[in-house]
């Protein structure tokens, strides 16, 4: 596949974890376009919940679904991880200005971050460099509504492109409610624990199978720094997020617990 040479504007490089069919990967690239060059390079199908899985036993693919000029649009086979090392590896002529992953349909508040694809590609652009941003709504439905997420998105990003440097190791887990915006705030992830529940179901030929279902469980509702309490009151959230997950000034109490 041959390089995309961008032009002299910034070049901005999209993808998801919803897949390349996804609305609210089409409605953020709808969104940058007035800012600069566009190349998304999306899953074909949904990747939710792989983190920042990479493909290592299986061929991966790209095919050019659209191609005109500021705007390339791709398929592969991968994650989002994929999606990223691919387009730094074997199609950018040059590193992009920005990575923007999303607007992903559903919430990553509190510790979703954990599991989801849409930070995995974050992460991956943090670890090389190149400033980094995760949106997500907080609406499952494949035909949700993001015109009211389109301003602030905007004025985001052409920030991020403004700003004379960007915070080395860091990128943002950007959350939206479903509602119109009371504002946003910069805040912590809520710490809480999904719990997984598995529905036992029979399929056609009589063989058991199990279905992942569960709610996210807040351990702190009424604290007032989180994400998920200002998304409760129609505010979105900005979390600054590392791919460094390193427990600092931990030493002494686990070389006392340990005995080392």
């Amino acid at each position: 596949m041959k390089k995309i040479i961008p032009s002299h504007r910034p070049l901005i490089l999209i993808t998801n974890d919803d897949g390349i069919q996804a609305k609210g990967l089409r409605e953020l690239a709808d969104f940058l376009t007035p800012l600069g060059d566009i190349v998304v390079v999306a899953p074909d199908g949904p990747r939710s919940g792989q983190s920042s899985a990479i493909t290592v036993t299986t061929p991966l693919r790209m095919k050019v679904v659209e191609e005109r000029e500021g705007f390339h649009l791709i398929r592969t086979n991968g994650t989002p991880t994929d999606c990223i090392k691919l387009s730094m590896n074997i199609l950018l002529d040059k590193a992009p200005d920005l990575i923007v992953s999303g607007i992903n349909h559903g919430s990553n508040a509190g510790v979703s971050v954990v599991y989801s694809g849409t930070m995995g590609a974050v992460f991956e652009g943090v670890l090389l460099g190149i400033p980094s941003i995760g949106f997500s709504l907080c609406n499952h439905s494949a035909n949700a509504h993001f015109g009211h997420c389109r301003q602030m998105v905007f004025d985001i990003c052409q920030r991020a492109l403004a700003a004379p440097s960007w915070p080395k190791g860091v990128g943002l887990n950007i959350n939206f409610p479903d509602s119109p915006l009371n504002g946003i705030k910069i805040c912590r992830a809520a710490q809480g624990y999904w719990t997984e529940e598995y529905d036992c179901r029979i399929d056609p030929h009589g063989q058991e199978y199990f279905w992942l279902t569960g709610k996210f469980k807040n351990n702190e509702p009424d604290a007032d720094d989180t994400d998920e309490y200002w998304l409760d009151r129609g505010f979105a959230t900005i979390v600054p997020c590392s791919a460094d997950n390193s427990v600092r000034n931990r030493n002494e109490e686990f070389a006392s617990l340990l005995n080392i």
